[in-house]
């Protein structure tokens, strides 16, 4: 009897154990195979969002590194205009020197036209003037629309009290140079792109329809003047609607017979 355990085969150990497997449940065998398969999906789930997600962290990285990119490119941007910007300012604050020097030189308005232009401009918030050297702004958004010449009606009183003091015998040898800008928007919107090549024919225009509004009131021609600075003499930096605006604007110069103005040849008699 030993000698027969002890000679106890590998074939028959395996078929012992073989029949051992076989009194596995079938259902268990079946839920162990449902959990592995579940297991095995949800493994491949995370497997893909990783991936996913690798994928978006190399988009960000790359988004990101496009931004310093642009943000660099537009700090350059900004340094550049800031310069343009102080070196306009510059020469303006040279001319404003130079043009006050003249002023001082200037024969000065007589005491009633500066009172009577000083009364205007307190009743015309719009018309902003300077009575002792006659220099007078009006705001454009008064006058015009945007990308427009074309007068609004509510600036023709304005013009027309202003008209009555240069036609009076106060007054009679003073001009009036008128003087259109822009901000730096360019032209680009119809309708004013079918009608305007540029900000330097759209403030001209202003100023033409300015000054054609004033010789329809009495005043004549050849005391008027036009001159068109487009967006290149602004009074404020062009970054924000409101100082777009400010820089949208006609400026109005009444002038003395002896104010020296190119092109007015009594003027300057020795260049002519």
């Amino acid at each position: 009897m030993l000698a027969a355990r002890r000679s106890f085969s590998p074939a028959l150990l395996a078929a012992a154990l073989c029949a051992g497997c076989a009194i596995v449940p079938s259902a268990d065998w079946q839920t162990l195979k449902s959990e592995h398969a579940v297991l095995l999906e949800e493994n491949r789930a995370q497997t893909a969002r990783v991936q996913n997600l690798q994928s978006h962290c190399r988009n960000v990285e790359d988004q990101l590194m496009r931004t310093e990119e642009e943000l660099a490119l537009l700090d350059e941007e900004y340094q550049i205009s800031r310069q343009k910007l102080d070196s306009y300012q510059f020469d303006r604050t040279q001319l404003s020197a130079q043009f006050q020097g003249m002023i001082g030189r200037m024969r000065p308005l007589s005491p009633e036209v500066r009172a009577r232009l000083a009364e205007i401009s307190r009743r015309y918030p719009q018309l902003r003037l300077d009575p002792q050297s006659g220099i007078a702004k009006l705001d454009t958004d008064i006058l015009f629309d945007i990308g427009t010449s074309e007068l609004k009606p509510a600036a023709e009183e304005t013009l027309r009290e202003l008209v009555t003091v240069l036609k009076s015998p106060a007054a009679r040898d003073l001009k009036v140079l008128v003087v259109g800008h822009t901000d730096d928007q360019p032209v680009a919107r119809k309708p004013a792109r079918d009608n305007y090549r540029d900000n330097f024919d759209l403030s001209a225009g202003r100023a033409v329809a300015v000054c054609e509004a004033l010789e329809q009131m009495g005043l004549p021609e050849e005391r008027m003047g036009v001159a068109s600075f487009a967006a290149h003499q602004p009074v404020a930096p062009n970054i924000t609607p409101v100082d777009r605006q400010k820089n949208r604007r006609v400026e109005l110069f009444v002038l003395a017979p002896d104010v020296p103005v190119i092109g007015w040849t009594e003027t300057i008699p020795s260049v002519y």
